[in-house]
C-alpha cells in the first residue's frame, strides 16, 4: 500500500471538518493551523547527518507547512525516541534549541519513548500556528498562474553532496537546514487562491494541487528557477532541469494566483491552470513526455 492508497482509506474514517478531507498538509481549526511530520532515519535523513541538523530539519519541515498557510508559529510538540546514545541526544537538543530560537517558536510539550538501541530513529513533531487566511491546496482556479518562491533542486543536489562529501556547502545546507518561508507565506496568504510547500518535488506537488482543485496544470520546465550553485554542479541542460523539478526537499512555496495580481514577494511563474485534468509539461514551448517519477511518494515502486 502506497501513501495515496493509505490516505484514500483514511478518508472513509470519521474526519473532522478541519481536516480538509486529508487533501492538504495541515488541519485548520478556526484560526489555528495544525500539522504533523515524521522524519525517519535512512528515509528523510542520512544516518551520519549531524544530530543538530536533524533537529533543525525536523522543525523546519513542519514550519514549512505552516508557512504555506500564512501562519505564525504558536508552538510545537515533540515525539522523541531515547535509544541510549547520550551524545546524539545532547546534540539533537542543542540543534533544536538553536532552531526554535531562529524561528521564534516555542516548545509546548510532547512525549519520549524508549527505543531499541541500534534501530533507525523515528522523530516526530506537531506544529501549531495561527492564521487569519489559510489558503487550501484545492483553491486554484482556471486561468490562475502557478508560482514558486526561491530556487528548485537545491535540496536534492544537497543530498548528493551529503552522500558524496563533495560539492558546495550552500547546497548541503539547503538539504540539511532548509528555511521555512514563513514571512513569504504570511505576505502571500491573503491574496492567493491555493498554496502548499514543495516537499516531494515541484512536478508531483503541482500535480497534487491541480488534482485537488479539479483542474489541469501546465508547467514550463524552462521557467523553473535554478541556483548558480545548482547549475555549477548539475549543469544547465534539460536533464538537469528535470532532475531539479522532481527532486523534492526544497521547502519553497508553490501557489496559484490570478494573472496580474501584484505579488508581495519575489517568485517565479512556472505554469498555469486550466479546465481539465492532469499535468502537461513543456520546455519553452516544446512538448515533453512526463517522467516516470514526478517526485517522491512513500511506498511508490
Amino acid at each position: 500500500m502506497n501513501e495515496a492508497a493509505f490516505l484514500a482509506y483514511l478518508r472513509h474514517l470519521p474526519l473532522h471538518p478541519g481536516a480538509r478531507d486529508l487533501r492538504d498538509d495541515t488541519a485548520v481549526l478556526g484560526d489555528l493551523v495544525v500539522t504533523h511530520d515524521v522524519l525517519v532515519e535512512g528515509v528523510h535523513y542520512l544516518p551520519d547527518d549531524p544530530a543538530e541538523d536533524v533537529a533543525w530539519k525536523l522543525l523546519a519541515v513542519n514550519l514549512s507547512d505552516l508557512a504555506a498557510k500564512g501562519a505564525v508559529p504558536e508552538g510545537v510538540l515533540l515525539g522523541y525516541p531515547l535509544a541510549g546514545d547520550d551524545a546524539w541526544d545532547g546534540a539533537f537538543l542543542a540543534g533544536l534549541e538553536e532552531a526554535l530560537g531562529a524561528f521564534a517558536c516555542a516548545l509546548i510539550g510532547g512525549d519520549t519513548v524508549k527505543a531499541p538501541a541500534g534501530t533507525p530513529r523515528t522523530l516526530s513533531l506537531t506544529a501549531i500556528g495561527r492564521s487569519a487566511h489559510a489558503p487550501a491546496r484545492n483553491g486554484a482556479q482556471a486561468g490562475d498562474l502557478l508560482y514558486v518562491t526561491g530556487t528548485i533542486g537545491d535540496g536534492g543536489a544537497g543530498l548528493a553532496v551529503a552522500q558524496s562529501g563533495e560539492g558546495p556547502a550552500t547546497l548541503l545546507a539547503r538539504y540539511r537546514r532548509p528555511t521555512p518561508r514563513l514571512a513569504e507565506g504570511q505576505a502571500l496568504a491573503p491574496g492567493v487562491h491555493a498554496m502548499m510547500d514543495v516537499s516531494d518535488g515541484l512536478l508531483i506537488d503541482a500535480a497534487r494541487m491541480a488534482a485537488a482543485s479539479g483542474l489541469a496544470v501546465t508547467i514550463d520546465l524552462a521557467a523553473v528557477p535554478l541556483s548558480a550553485d545548482y547549475h555549477a554542479v548539475r549543469g544547465t541542460d534539460r536533464a538537469a532541469r528535470l532532475a531539479a523539478a522532481t527532486a523534492g526537499d526544497d521547502y519553497e512555496l508553490l501557489f496559484a494566483a490570478p494573472a496580474g495580481l501584484p505579488l508581495p514577494v519575489a517568485a517565479s511563474c512556472v505554469g498555469a491552470f486550466s479546465d481539465g485534468e492532469g499535468l502537461t509539461l513543456h520546455d519553452a514551448g516544446e512538448p515533453l513526455p512526463l517522467p516516470r517519477r514526478l517526485g517522491f511518494e512513500h511506498g511508490a515502486v
